[in-house]
């Protein structure tokens, strides 16, 4: 297991792209996700990325998320190797996934959320790269 990404909700990927590049950070690729509703921009930091997103609409879960606290860190992902056992361990410790799990994510990925309510504060993604 380790840090997949971190995702940061956006306006305007367009706008807060070269924020990032200024630092030096490259953009890797761009990407829409229909299931989530969202844009993303993956940039690499060393063995890790900022995925920035952005919402295709303003009734998507991002969209909400910008509504209701503005745009700025979104979630953590972890990269697991086996999705439906990283679900079943959750399960057994008393963690239910957000809607059904897994589904498709960006980069050729299975992905699954955990409710900031469920671990302490943090929107938690977990990915499995097919």
């Amino acid at each position: 297991m380790k840090i997949r990404h971190i995702g940061i909700a956006v306006d305007s990927i367009e706008e807060r792209l070269p924020v990032w590049e200024s630092f030096g950070l490259k953009l890797v690729h761009t990407e829409k996700v229909d299931s989530e509703g969202v844009t993303t921009a993956h940039l690499k930091i060393g063995d890790y990325e900022i995925e920035l997103l952005e919402p295709m609409e303003g009734d998507t879960p991002v969209g909400r998320f910008i509504d209701k606290k503005g745009p700025g860190i979104h979630h953590l992902a972890l990269e697991v190797e086996n999705i439906e056992e990283s679900l079943a361990k959750a399960k057994e410790n008393g963690l239910e996934p957000i809607g059904e799990a897994p589904r498709s994510g960006a980069d050729n990925t299975k992905i699954a959320f955990f409710h900031p309510k469920d671990t302490g504060g943090v929107l938690l993604e977990i990915v499995e790269v097919q």
